[in-house]
């Protein structure tokens, strides 16, 4: 168990680190064979160039290349099916996030609830369900107004 449930809890943080640094392509690779499911979304966003495309079109980089977040995940609790070919997760985010014009402070907090698949001994996200918790200051973070579409 330890080394799946590891390569899963290292899915979830290459995820964050790939938002952080506004890698969208980074992030769509992690979900070539994956989805994800969001409030605003009327289906699930599936494939890596289509992950990639609602990441570049939701999201504001910054000046410096990133999107100026820290996106922390936590209480990762890990569950493998019983043949070990697939997997479940749930875990906890929150989003802090620092501008020139924003003070540090968190933006928003929710819940994953993710599912993975293992084919040829490598992990990958099957799919994605993001749940909202606590919103706060989005205006530096998204180009949408988030609390419009949930």
């Amino acid at each position: 168990m330890s080394d799946a449930a590891d390569a899963i809890r290292n899915l979830l943080h290459r995820y964050a680190e790939c938002v952080d640094a506004a890698d969208f392509a980074g992030v769509g690779a992690l979900f070539a064979d994956g989805a994800i499911r969001a409030p605003g979304l009327p289906e699930p966003v599936r494939g890596a160039a289509a992950v990639q495309r609602l990441y570049e079109a939701s999201n504001r980089v910054h000046p410096d290349g990133t999107l100026r977040t820290l996106h922390l995940v936590a209480n990762p609790i890990v569950e493998l099916d019983a043949g070990g070919a697939a997997a479940s997760c749930r875990s906890r985010y929150v989003v802090l996030q620092a501008t020139p014009s924003l003070p540090l402070q968190p933006i928003i907090a929710g819940r994953y609830f993710d599912r993975f698949a293992c084919a040829a001994g490598v992990w990958r996200f099957a799919e994605r369900g993001i749940a909202i918790d606590l919103v706060g200051d989005l205006s530096h973070h998204l180009l949408f107004d988030l609390r419009r579409s949930v």
